[in-house]
């Protein structure tokens, strides 16, 4: 027996309302179907625990054995799945150099609790609080990668906390919303019973703790910031926008493929080492006639 639309809406309404913006913004899944082995990765499982008491997972990716450790980067990946599913986005960095913490948030593969603002700040602090320990990260530069959604709860972390950003070398962006709002709209879009309300009801979103609002205040932090000309997720305007309202030095490069699937191309794991090089003086490739086509056969 199928509920009639007229009461399967005001239903859907409740719930969004008794959830809040949680159920609109993040899509966690706690099934881990691998560990970094499978890509042939040194991992360490480690454990963080956030100033609320929720116990915190991530995977600690050491730099390949006889490469010099060049730094660390912090992975903050996106709204959906966990640290599996995100892994394309930092397996490449160990074999150049670079020991990554990728960090699932609360209610993501084996971390508890659930995922909700402001909470997931606390779990960010956790990480940085780890890495301040760490005397494998010591003396060494730190980077931030934020990928999607991670990519936006780093700019407002990040702009409410000038000592942390004082902390990083570079801030790394990747198909980031400039808008929570904006995320959930298209959420709402891919649902057809929604699909009508997308509007209206993306209005349930705060939208003062976007990334749009808060990159302004991340004076003197190096900014590199991909977006895809392609991405049907978060459209390209989301990286443009955000690249003209970041304070200089930042680097905006326009990418191909899906959403946060940059890493996937050879050519911008390139860009990236070659930028962290020197974050303040390097300028990418910025005309979009330099862009590889990546959906064209190899």
């Amino acid at each position: 027996m199928h509920m009639p639309a007229s009461r399967l809406l005001p239903l859907l309404l409740a719930v969004l309302f008794l959830q809040g913006c949680s159920s609109l913004l993040f899509y966690p899944d706690t099934y881990v179907p691998f560990t970094p082995e499978k890509a042939k990765l040194e991992y360490r499982d480690i454990s963080l625990v956030a100033a609320d008491g929720t116990h915190l997972h991530a995977w600690w990716l050491p730099a390949k054995p006889g490469v010099e450790v060049k730094g660390t980067v912090l992975h903050l990946h996106g709204n959906g799945g966990n640290v599996a599913t995100h892994l394309g986005g930092s397996w490449w960095l160990p074999a150049q150099g670079y020991q990554v913490l990728l960090l699932d948030y609360r209610g993501y593969g084996h971390s508890e609790g659930s995922p909700s603002l402001p909470a997931l700040y606390q779990d960010i602090d956790a990480a940085f609080a780890w890495l301040d320990q760490a005397p494998e990260v010591q003396g060494k530069p730190v980077v931030l990668l934020g990928q999607s959604i991670g990519g936006a709860l780093a700019v407002h972390y990040l702009a409410e906390r000038p000592e942390r950003r004082a902390r990083l070398k570079a801030l790394v962006l990747d198909g980031v919303p400039a808008s929570y709002r904006e995320v959930a709209r298209y959420s709402l879009g891919n649902v057809w019973l929604t699909w009508p309300l997308q509007v209206p009801l993306s209005w349930l979103i705060p939208d003062g703790e976007s990334a749009i609002r808060g990159i302004g205040a991340l004076e003197g932090l190096p900014m590199l910031i991909y977006h895809s000309i392609d991405d049907p997720v978060v459209p390209l305007s989301n990286g443009v926008r955000l690249y003209q309202a970041a304070p200089p030095p930042r680097v905006f490069q326009p990418v191909r493929g899906g959403h946060v699937q940059t890493f996937a191309d050879p050519t911008w794991r390139q860009v990236m080492l070659l930028y962290l090089e020197d974050p303040k003086g390097f300028v990418g490739l910025r005309r979009l006639a330099e862009v590889p086509n990546t959906e064209s056969p190899q």
